[in-house]
């Protein structure tokens, strides 16, 4: 059967989308699986090997917390001066070359620059890939909404999973001192997967420059959801930074660990289909309500049933909903705003989501020390999602 032109290019623009898309997810795999969770994963080697307690842990994941907030700032000023693709590209590049580093550049002073770079690198690259993506597949919808649950659902699922799935077994192979050649590795597959994210955004159009016009953005309508993310950036990091070292002090074995972690990455990367009709339905703030319980559940479960059955249940719930609290934030913006104000607003909430952010790793790890016990941490953290989840609730739709 013959097929007419435009039905062959149709095909062949939705085929190069699904590919820019590709690009724009290997992005957020190096932005946010690697940058900002491959370090929950060597935490208990690095606590072993350098003898750190819970809140010297905990600091060094709020450095990277206050790179991420300056981040999301210069951002919101950057997006003013230049298109979102270009620093998507120079974000991504900058985190890379950051990861690589990690690992040759070893003592304490300078695992504090590279962790705080890594979050102000990777806020720049992150906070416009949702934009970015909001512009694919425009004429549906429904796709639309699927292709920003892939982006923030399988980017940083695609990164767990990979770290989750060597980091534990070759600290225990070859030792606790181990942990700078795996931030190593870490690097050189960010540099392997830069080409194709700087490719995808190659293929977009220049997008226009943001205005700086707060008024466009009705701020005063949106303190609901500002506040259940919030919620998230605080609640979310404690399970994400903490969860390998609460295994440890529980002796799980570096397999068990290792098939936490995948599950857990395995879970966000499908997550995106699990969500995809709830983002297609509603424009308010339904969907963030939704994710937020999820993710308190799947956190106070390996607490409350402290087994490594309770721990599987705990990844599947978990990693089900974490990435897309980011993805239900984009669909609020790409469904109330005007398109040229989506990287602003995204910045904004970035902004918000990385103050708490800041906070929580801090906050556990002192409590954990404190307490003696890191379970504790967890479990404050998912009340906070939880009173989250019920102010989110009640932001409505406001186009």
């Amino acid at each position: 059967m013959e097929i007419s032109r435009d039905s062959s290019d149709h095909i062949r623009s939705t085929t190069t989308q699904w590919f820019i898309l590709l690009g724009l997810v290997l992005g957020v795999t190096v932005t946010n699986g690697f940058a900002r969770f491959s370090y929950g994963l060597m935490l208990p080697a690095i606590q072993a090997d350098l003898n750190w307690n819970y809140m010297q842990a905990g600091w060094l994941g709020t450095i990277n917390a206050i790179g991420y907030i300056v981040g999301a700032v210069f951002t919101m000023l950057l997006l003013q001066k230049f298109p979102s693709k270009y620093l998507f590209a120079a974000g991504l590049i900058s985190t890379s070359v950051t990861l690589f580093l990690t690992g040759i550049l070893v003592t304490i002073e300078f695992q504090f620059v590279l962790r705080f770079l890594a979050g102000l690198f990777g806020a720049i690259s992150f906070s416009t890939a949702g934009a970015l993506a909001s512009t694919l597949f425009q004429d549906d919808h429904r796709m639309n909404a699927l292709s920003i649950a892939i982006l923030f659902g399988t980017g940083g699922g695609l990164g767990i999973v990979i770290s989750g799935g060597i980091i534990p077994l070759l600290v225990d192979f070859y030792g606790n001192s181990f942990w700078p050649i795996c931030w190593v590795i870490i690097g050189v597959l960010c540099v392997l997967f830069c080409p194709v994210g700087i490719w995808s955004v190659s293929k977009l159009p220049r997008s226009n420059l943001v205005a700086n016009d707060k008024q466009k953005i009705p701020i005063n309508s949106m303190y609901a959801i500002f506040t259940g993310y919030a919620s998230f950036g605080l609640g979310y990091i404690v399970y994400l930074t903490f969860i390998s070292a609460w295994m440890v002090s529980q002796q799980l074995s570096a397999l068990s660990i290792t098939s936490v972690w995948i599950i857990l990455g395995l879970c966000i990367c499908v997550s995106p289909f699990f969500w995809k009709p709830i983002f297609a339905r509603f424009d308010d703030g339904t969907p963030l309500s939704l994710i937020l319980v999820t993710i308190a559940a799947g956190s106070s479960i390996p607490v409350l049933f402290p087994s490594f059955l309770g721990l599987i249940v705990s990844a599947v719930i978990f990693g089900l909903s974490v990435f897309m609290a980011p993805g239900a934030i984009t669909n609020f913006t790409r469904k109330n705003l005007h398109e040229n104000n989506w990287a602003y607003s995204i910045s904004v909430f970035t902004i918000i989501f990385a103050f708490s952010q800041t906070i929580g790793p801090f906050a556990a790890g002192v409590l954990g020390d404190w307490l003696e016990n890191i379970g504790a941490s967890l479990l404050i953290a998912s009340l906070v999602m939880i009173i989250g989840a019920f102010v989110a609730y009640s932001q409505k739709g406001i186009r």
